[in-house]
């Protein structure tokens, strides 16, 4: 799995392409990264998922515990080009009516 960020105006974007799973310890990658951008005092996150073919329970867990994290922080974290796989996923958790879902960058930075 790789991470990698970007901003645009006042949001942070991460995008993420790989898998994130337990045994190849994408979600501990995750999980620094977005620690990392919430101590650096980052409000709006933008988590890009378009390049991510499998999510395991492991993997959503830590999109879930950023999403409380930053939401506690004053902040909103919202996610990007949900492959089909993941919005099933989502769907089936419930989570889909949690996060806020986008399929168009612009669209997505403008929502902040």
């Amino acid at each position: 799995m790789h991470i990698s960020e970007r901003t645009v105006g006042s949001v942070v974007i991460v995008d993420v392409s790989g898998k994130i799973t337990l045994s190849d310890g994408g979600n501990v990658v995750l999980k620094d990264k977005m620690r990392s951008l919430l101590e650096q005092g980052h409000k709006r996150l933008l988590l890009n998922l378009g390049q991510v073919p499998y999510l395991d329970s492991a993997g959503l867990g830590e999109i879930v515990q950023a999403y409380a994290a930053v939401n506690k922080g004053g902040g909103s974290l919202k996610l990007l080009n949900v492959t089909k796989r993941i919005k099933d996923l989502l769907s089936i958790t419930k989570l889909l009516t949690v996060f806020d879902c986008h399929d168009n960058e612009a669209e997505a930075v403008k929502s902040f």
